[in-house]
């Protein structure tokens, strides 16, 4: 409907310009939008109020020529110039009944478009470290950038989704002295478990099946120092874990480090990868960061650096030279010992997605990462890459209360809600929507009660809903013996009601909504319209009977639930919600 009205609004103003040699450097673009009062029409564009200063022109005289300019059509019901100069469109009432049998004739595919044909877009989210199974903060990020990835698709994108696995450094190496510790207790050994470990259930599993398949081969060594530092521990927990590490993987040596190693990261990333799975969200790869350094991506990165002039040595470490790219302070991507930073990853990572051909690198990151995007996206200039190429949504946290209760979360203490613990409270269907029903620059506050009720208060329920009852009529029909007829063009114009009308008009909005809800990274669009959608529906349902005697207005009726329900469906589907066919 808007692609409708923008081409001949484009019709216009090329006449406009030819007519008048309107120079090529000025805009022409008509900007349409939907009214917000449906008595000033449907779509109003402002382009005659833009027009005006470069032509010279009086605004309302040049929104009139410009609106008598517009060609005549059967989609076009009125034009008039209201105001300072807007030019306000209303469609005609055929023209909404036409795009409702464009729906039913489109099905799945309608509101998708070709917007964003050919252009490569790799997203990354969750990313959560492997060290531990997926609370309810990474499922809002599980959610949305599933969700986000849908919607780019959806407008002719070409979308790579990827998990980046934080499998190398520190935190990696406190779980696997965490499982290390746990397997000694297997062990009958009496240990006093440190503050900073991590302490859920499942570090106890991992060393469960460590113990079952190496018995206490991996702690036949000389232990006496690790346990009197565990014994009398140094005041800081952080020092304490350093002295751990570097104890263990002395008496372990580094082939038997990597045994706890890999069973640690294996077990928590095959629970993550499930987790993810079952939620439905399947990322296409799986990179891995130690991939970085075996695969000489953090070579070629640190090298490409280096030729550009933008590393430095100073006091044994080798710096970037972020300050000239607006940064506060230059940063370490080699320490003195040798080691690459958790930066240096990162600019090897995103460089390395570069040379993969991806046009945009969207990175979906929680709300702790601000600090994050300034310096990778001068690293990637600083390596000859457009800074535009990365683009990073920070997705606020999440608060999950139980009643009035606040749950706590610390991943380290084990206290915390799962995503896996949260789905089958709530159910998948009720938590992907959740997750997505607020912008993801706002804190979200997930209610369990109400994403549980069954009521009209629930508001995935309550678009199922509208979902499943079309589903029902339809069986009903079928059960009295009413023929699923297609609705004719003159059927259809017995649709005119005013609540089936602005469920017309409502319908017609989809195909912007998904284009708005692309363009601006926000799902939030999408359930938000579902919402009123299903409102729409259900008032006009609760008042007009569908299954009449009179043939024309039954087959009319009957379209129109259809064109509902499939709208919803295809919504829901993009935020990777079911769409049942009975409640």
């Amino acid at each position: 409907m808007r692609a409708q009205i923008d081409q001949l609004l484009r019709k216009s103003l090329a006449h406009f310009a030819a007519e008048h040699e309107v120079d090529d450097s000025i805009d022409l673009n008509p900007q349409l939008e939907r009214t917000r009062d449906p008595r000033h029409g449907d779509f109003t564009t402002n382009i005659a109020l833009r027009l005006a200063k470069p032509l010279a022109r009086p605004p309302r005289e040049l929104a009139a020529e410009l609106a008598d300019l517009i060609p005549e059509s059967s989609v076009i019901a009125g034009v008039n110039v209201a105001g300072p100069g807007f030019i306000n469109l209303s469609v005609s009432a055929d023209a909404y009944r036409g795009e409702l049998a464009d729906i039913i004739e489109a099905g799945d595919s309608y509101g998708r478009s070709t917007w964003g044909a050919n252009r490569r877009i790799i997203a990354e989210y969750v990313s959560a470290n492997p060290t531990g199974p997926l609370h309810v903060g990474h499922g809002r990020l599980a959610a949305y950038g599933a969700s986000v990835a849908n919607l780019l698709r959806a407008t002719g994108h070409d979308v790579h989704e990827e998990y980046y696995v934080n499998d190398a450094g520190r935190q990696m190496d406190i779980l696997t002295v965490s499982v290390w510790l746990r397997y000694l207790q297997t062990l009958g050994e009496e240990i006093e478990f440190p503050k900073g470990a991590y302490r859920g259930d499942y570090v106890h599993s991992i060393a469960r099946q460590l113990h079952a398949q190496w018995d206490d081969r991996l702690a036949r060594f000389d232990r006496s120092s690790l346990l009197r530092l565990l014994a009398d521990p140094p005041s800081s927990d952080d020092v304490l874990l350093d002295r751990i590490i570097a104890a263990v993987r002395h008496g372990l040596g580094d082939t038997g480090f990597s045994v706890i190693f890999n069973a640690a990261r294996y077990s928590v990333l095959d629970d993550i990868r499930e987790d993810l799975a079952e939620f439905g969200v399947r990322p296409n790869n799986w990179y891995s960061e130690r991939s970085l350094a075996d695969g000489g991506a953090l070579e070629r990165a640190l090298k490409r650096l280096n030729e550009r002039d933008r590393l430095y040595v100073r006091d044994g470490a080798v710096w970037f030279k972020a300050t000239e790219y607006g940064d506060d302070k230059d940063r370490v991507v080699v320490r003195e010992n040798g080691a690459t930073t958790y930066f240096a990853s990162d600019i090897a990572y995103h460089y390395e997605k570069r040379t993969r051909g991806y046009e945009l690198l969207l990175d979906i990151l929680g709300a702790d990462h601000h600090g994050y995007v300034s310096r990778v996206r001068a690293a990637l200039q600083a390596m000859g890459e457009p800074g535009e190429s990365l683009e990073v949504r920070l997705v606020q946290f999440v608060a999950l209360y139980r009643g009035k209760e606040k749950v706590q979360m610390s991943t380290r203490a084990g206290e915390f809600v799962t995503l896996r613990q949260l789905r089958e409270e709530v159910g998948n269907d009720a938590a992907r929507f959740f997750y997505v029903s607020r912008s993801y620059d706002q804190h979200l506050d997930f209610d369990l009660e109400l994403a549980k009720a069954q009521s009209n208060d629930n508001p995935v329920y309550y678009v199922q809903y509208a979902h499943a009852r079309v589903a029902s009529l339809l069986k009903k029909m079928a059960l009295e013996g009413f023929p699923l007829t297609p609705a004719s063009r003159s059927d259809l114009r017995r649709l005119t009601e005013t609540a089936e009308m602005e469920l017309l008009v409502s319908l017609s909005r989809y195909p912007e909504v998904i284009h708005l809800a692309a363009v601006n990274r926000a799902p939030t669009h999408v359930a938000q319209y579902l919402r009123t959608l299903a409102a729409s529906f259900h008032s006009c349902y609760n008042a007009h009977r569908v299954l009449v005697s009179d043939d024309s207005l039954r087959n009319a009726r009957v379209a129109l639930a259809r064109g509902v329900q499939q709208v919803l469906r295809n919504g829901l589907t993009l935020l990777g919600v079911s769409a049942p066919e009975s409640m």
